[in-house]
């Protein structure tokens, strides 16, 4: 016995050891079955937000707390999963949730350097984190967060896991997930991206914040920089693969999601209405809407809109810096960035902050880190903010916050961001389908959406529905009323004396109601109007879906002086353009849940089919015809450049030049232009409809029409093509051609039968 005296201070010493170790085990025995269950794992449902597609199924915008983009493992590049192993777990596949070697060296590692530099969290034990435990750096929670992984590991495929982890970590700018993160920083599919872009998105997890590429792009550098280090030494990309990612410059986007089309307005109208249907799970549950939005139409419209209201811009002068920053002796890129962190971003409008200005150059530092050099035709339009003749605070001076713009050339130039505002709207007139919505100029700058909104005055793109309502009191396109002098009392207009003038200020005398509407002479509309009582109109115009309450049975509705939004002057147009029927426009065509059941379909009404007809078709026709002529002839002829003869429409430019439309047709689409102040105050004293506004109307359409054959009107039953003189009467011999409703046919010749049988001849000609 005296011989073994040492046995017992071992055993004594290995219970020591042993204890901690079984008292761990017995912890780990009552914890583990009180360890959440993996049901939220093998039935992975996120919180997957509101999307909005556009008719071919392109993403025109998305809403939720969190953006999101489900992927599965198959479908994320194998270099991609390389760069996230090689960031977060290089032993991923080999661990069984815990990387013990990896502890050990994280250990040896901390204590070599002094400190807590260095984790040993695997994939698995993030996932555990990120699903099930807080944050807190206590004992318990890693404890609990081991013990999460184990099981997890027990219960899914290292795929499942890794699956997982790539859907659901956090990645900063509100994305959750690599796929999400991929849209966001690079405007990519994960399939897209690049090896730098991919070491780049790996790198974020450790701290989304700290190494954001927008907020740090230096710190985002060096993390970029470690995670190729990792996938060169692990051997997932080669040398020259490596060699060739450390010179790629960084491309992350600046600002919020951008998507590949423009229609900010559009979705936000689609979120109201889904809000509306479905409350808070509009944003959560996964639901995708896809709208009649043509994605062509719709960036055509965007581009159209800012080119219309910039050029309106520039031609009434440069206004200025927009402010000013003191940069001192620190030229710094940070100093320069800080300097423009405020100054909201504009699409191509870029906020730049002036380095050095003389009258023949500015050099500037562009938000986001560009240096840029401006000379020559670049500075024409701020040519006089380049001299010493102005107030300090409108000169270009170093310091001076500007905005630059590269034209179609790639040459830059300084631009200002516009103070008037736009609105365009196109849709079908065959069943009301919206193709473009674009609610005014930047979205991010002015939320307020022109379209539906802004109630403004139509001015003479009003007169068309007065001349309609007149062709069914018996008026024809022939008639011939006087553009003369009117004045009315005071008493006779319920308000101050009036004394309505054209445009141009002068009077022709008699001449046809063709004639007038193609000239837009408002002394003949008021005529008309007089002859048919506003009272008759007020009602009439009530077909085309406009509310009687906002145009007042005064004279003054000749001249369109009541209130519509651009969208009931498509609602409008349209009845013309689709031979009489009214169509309600739409922009939601499906609604589906996550899984791609249709939870709510678009039903509408189709002209010829199950709309209600409104208006005779002779009465569209006629109007067409008109319509047509204000193009070919008229104050609408700049459209002729389009080289078609199927175009149809009516400027309208509204007392003062407060409000410029053109609305506009053919006969698969119809399309809104309207500009103006949202304080109403004068475009310019010759800011007509045709100045302003049918540009716009121009360039959609040339793009949205350019491979749309051209088509032709078909006269309706009922109706003649008969020769008349420049009275307006009937004359075998008259060099014009003029439509009548058979039944309406002036009164003092008559029509031979010649002229019956030869009148589809002349249809063909003309139409």
């Amino acid at each position: 016995m005296t011989q073994r005296w040492w046995f017992y201070p071992v055993l004594a010493s290995l219970a020591c050891a042993l204890l901690p170790l079984l008292l761990l085990a017995f912890a780990a025995m009552l914890a583990y079955p009180t360890l959440p269950s993996l049901e939220v794992l093998t039935d992975y449902q996120p919180k997957i937000p509101l999307r909005v597609f556009s008719a071919e199924g392109v993403l025109l915008g998305e809403f939720g707390e969190e953006r999101r983009a489900l992927v599965k493992i198959g479908e994320v590049p194998d270099l991609m999963r390389k760069a996230i192993l090689a960031a977060e777990d290089d032993r991923f596949y080999e661990h069984g949730g815990v990387d013990y070697m990896g502890v050990l060296r994280a250990a040896y590692s901390n204590f070599t350097s002094g400190g807590a530099k260095q984790g040993a969290s695997t994939i698995t034990m993030q996932v555990a984190r990120n699903f099930f435990l807080s944050k807190e750096k206590t004992l318990t929670r890693k404890f609990n967060e081991v013990l999460l992984a184990l099981k997890i590991e027990h219960n899914l495929s290292k795929d499942e896991i890794l699956q997982l982890y790539i859907n659901q970590i956090y990645l900063g700018q509100r994305a959750y997930g690599f796929a999400a993160a991929s849209q966001i920083y690079f405007g990519k599919n994960l399939n897209q991206l690049n090896v730098p872009e991919m070491a780049m998105l790996a790198g974020l997890p450790k701290a989304p914040s700290a190494y954001n590429p927008v907020i740090n792009p230096k710190r985002a550098k060096l993390r970029q920089m470690y995670v190729l280090h990792r996938m060169h030494e692990l051997h997932f990309i080669d040398t020259p693969q490596f060699e060739a990612a450390q010179q790629y410059p960084m491309t992350a986007k600046h600002g919020n999601q951008e998507f590949p089309v423009k229609a900010d307005f559009l979705a936000e109208m689609v979120r109201q209405e889904v809000y509306d249907r479905y409350q808070e799970d509009a944003y959560t549950q996964g639901i995708k809407v896809y709208t009649t939005i043509r994605q062509q139409d719709q960036a055509a419209a965007y581009k159209a809109l800012r080119k219309g209201v910039l050029e309106y811009d520039q031609r009434h002068g440069y206004r200025g810096p927009e402010g000013y920053a003191d940069l001192g002796d620190d030229t710094s890129d940070e100093s320069l960035e800080e300097a423009l962190q405020d100054v909201t971003d504009s699409d191509d409008l870029i906020p730049a902050v002036v380095q050095k200005a003389s009258p023949t150059a500015v050099r500037a530092y562009c938000k986001g880190g560009q240096t840029i050099e401006i000379s020559g035709e670049g500075l024409r339009f701020a040519q006089r903010a380049l001299g010493d003749k102005l107030a300090l605070n409108q000169r270009i001076r170093t310091g001076s916050i500007i905005r630059v713009q590269q034209n179609e050339k790639g040459a830059w130039q300084i631009a200002q961001l516009p103070q008037a505002e736009a609105a365009f709207v196109s849709g079908s007139p065959h069943d009301g389908a919206i193709y473009a919505l674009v609610g005014g100029f930047d979205f991010n700058r002015n939320q307020f959406n022109h379209i539906t909104q802004a109630w403004r005055q139509p001015g003479s793109s009003f007169k068309p529905f007065i001349y309609s309502s007149a062709l069914e009191k018996g008026f024809t396109p022939a008639s011939v009323i006087n553009d003369a002098p009117l004045s009315f009392s005071a008493a006779e207009t319920g308000g101050e004396p009036w004394t309505p003038k054209n445009y141009e200020d002068g009077f022709e005398g008699p001449m046809r109601m063709r004639q007038a509407l193609i000239k837009s002479k408002n002394l003949v509309s008021i005529r008309i109007l007089q002859a048919i009582t506003p009272q008759y109109a007020q009602n009439y115009i009530t077909k085309f879906g406009f509310d009687a309450a906002k145009h007042p049975p005064y004279l003054t509705m000749a001249l369109g002086a009541g209130s519509v939004t651009p969208m009931q002057m498509l609602t409008g147009y349209s009845v013309f353009a689709n031979g009489g029927f009214l169509v309600a426009p739409y922009f939601i065509q499906r609604i589906e849940d996550a899984k791609g059941v249709i939870l709510n379909k678009a039903e509408p009404v189709i002209a010829g089919e199950n709309a209600e007809q409104v208006i005779d078709v002779r009465n569209a026709f006629t109007m067409v015809s008109m319509m047509q002529d204000v193009i070919r002839h008229g104050t609408g002829f700049q459209a002729m450049k389009l080289g078609r003869f199927d175009l149809a429409g009516k400027t309208g430019t509204t007392s003062d030049s407060v409000d410029a439309w053109f609305c506009g047709f053919q006969p698969t689409v119809v399309g809104i232009a309207w500009i103006g102040f949202d304080t109403p105050r004068s475009l310019g004293s010759r800011e007509t409809g045709a100045q302003a506004a049918l540009p716009i109307w121009i360039d959609y359409m040339g793009n949205t029409l350019k491979n749309v054959p051209e088509a032709t009107y078909t006269m309706p039953d009922n109706m003649l093509a008969a020769r008349i003189n420049n009275n307006g009467l009937l004359d075998p011999n008259g060099e014009l051609t003029e439509y009548f409703y058979q039944e309406k046919l002036p009164s003092k010749l008559s029509v031979s039968p010649l002229e019956k049988s030869q009148s589809e001849a002349v249809k063909d000609q003309l139409f």
